[in-house]
């Protein structure tokens, strides 16, 4: 095991196994305007946002904040650091991300209904009126069905790359069987013990309905959420994206479970699971929507419906990426067309640049990660499109903001942002080296069908 450079809050300096990446993605760039800033944004994670810290046993952890604010989101950290499974066959490296794998399995087993968790006990907190009030580690204690399976695709891609398995140890088995229990748990959202109100602040509209416990919905098979990846309250429960995610993570879970975890009663859980959850979705999420079947971005159980989609991952646009479907999936690119439209209440269009945008930030606001999921999921021409728009969008900062606006780049939220500037990289590695998105979970109606069998996305 490497010795990770320098002391608890020092920044790192990027290995050269990375700046070799980042040079060589700006090689192959060259006539493009990503060169000038493509190892930049490859290497702003790495050195200024990682720092180890102990954890309980004598394998270190690593820590990541999600940028500008002093956390580790667990959906976030493990978006931070996708490109860098690149190099994960440099020792530096791979123990970095085991260390990052380990940190989020410590988090879950803290809170699994917690988003956001702070280096240590220190009792710091997003909103300090939160109630209930959250523990000393948790930053924040919204409940995002997405944010658990980000442990399950890190930990899944890292031994994918590099073949390692001391991640994956007994910690692992425990937070993997919290994160079962706890989505089985919430298929019967009216029995959950979660509840969430903010009493004051600017953010008091985050607070779920009905006293702390969220709308009223009816069992679908798919597992309730409280909360979108933007971190803004969900409209109807079930978010149809994230257990979309929730399903592909379960099969990877299912195949740790049985080739490392010598588990089969987990692998069996989790694939019972996935195809409850699928269910769910193929039953309540598909609608019509200007003839076309189309799946919805929340749903209730109980009949409403919210059509379009937000900038956050996962998305509707984003369900390849999430190893949910193919990209050539009839449902899928009906559901695309939609969100690329002015269906989508969310779609802005303007000089500059279109996309979708976010309840999160103001109208008129595109933001850089739904950019590159349209070129990840599109085809090459979107994918360099994409990736040239997002170069000439950066105001002179040479980094992904979170937001801006279509008709004027120099009007964005957040002066920089760490997963922006990864999925950025994410989608040049796609074009130059072949991407990274082929270590992580893949859902089997993902897959190509056997000779013979037919198309569709039932």
């Amino acid at each position: 095991m490497v010795t990770f450079p320098g002391s608890s809050g020092t920044r790192w300096a990027a290995p050269e196994s990375l700046t070799t990446l980042g040079r060589r993605l700006a090689g192959e760039l060259r006539d493009s305007p990503a060169a000038d800033i493509v190892e930049s944004c490859l290497t702003n994670t790495w050195t200024t946002s990682m720092g180890w810290s102990d954890g309980p046993s004598e394998l270190p952890e690593v820590f990541v904040e999600t940028g500008d604010i002093p956390a580790m989101w667990l959906r976030d950290s493990t978006a931070q650091v996708r490109p860098y499974l690149a190099v994960a066959t440099d020792p530096e490296v791979g123990d970095a991300l085991a260390g990052v794998s380990r940190r989020q399995i410590r988090c879950v087993l803290l809170d699994p209904y917690a988003n956001a968790f702070n280096d240590g006990p220190t009792g710091a907190h997003g909103e300090p009126g939160d109630l209930p009030t959250p523990g000393d580690w948790v930053w924040e204690r919204k409940y995002e069905l997405d944010s658990l399976c980000a442990p399950l695709q890190l930990a899944y891609a890292i031994r994918r790359a590099t073949g390692r398995e001391d991640h994956l140890d007994d910690a692992f088995r425990r937070a993997a069987w919290t994160i079962v229990r706890i989505w089985r748990a919430e298929q019967s959202h009216e029995r959950s013990p979660y509840r969430f109100i903010r009493p004051s602040g600017p953010f008091a509209g985050d607070s779920l309905p009905q006293d702390g416990r969220g709308a009223e919905v009816g069992r679908t098979g798919m597992t309730w959420s409280g909360f979108r990846p933007s971190d803004d309250r969900c409209e109807h429960g079930y978010l149809v994206p994230a257990n979309a995610l929730a399903s592909a993570s379960l099969h990877g879970l299912a195949e740790l479970a049985t080739s490392v975890l010598d588990d089969d009663e987990l692998a069996r859980e989790s694939r019972n699971l996935a195809d409850e959850i699928d269910a769910g979705i193929l039953t309540h999420a598909v609608v019509e929507a200007d003839g076309a079947s189309v799946l919805a971005y929340e749903v209730d159980g109980l009949g409403a419906v919210l059509l379009g989609d937000d900038a956050n991952l996962p998305s509707l646009l984003s369900l390849p990426l999430s190893g949910w479907c193919a990209p050539q999936d009839p449902l899928y690119l009906a559901t695309r067309r939609l969100v690329l439209s002015e269906a989508n209440p969310s779609h802005f269009s303007g000089g500059h640049a279109s996309g979708v945008g976010s309840t999160h930030t103001p109208d008129g606001h595109v933001w850089p990660l739904a950019i590159a999921a349209a070129g990840l999921t599109g085809d090459e021409n979107a994918a360099v499109r994409a990736l040239e728009t997002l170069a000439a969008t950066t105001a002179g900062t040479g980094l992904m903001h979170e937001s801006f606006h279509v008709d004027d780049p120099g009007r964005f939220t957040r002066d920089w942002f760490g997963w922006a500037n990864a999925m950025f990289c994410e989608l040049a590695l796609e074009l130059c080296a072949g991407g990274v998105r082929h270590l992580f979970p893949v859902h089997p109606r993902a897959l190509p069908a056997p000779p013979g069998a037919g198309s569709g996305h039932a």
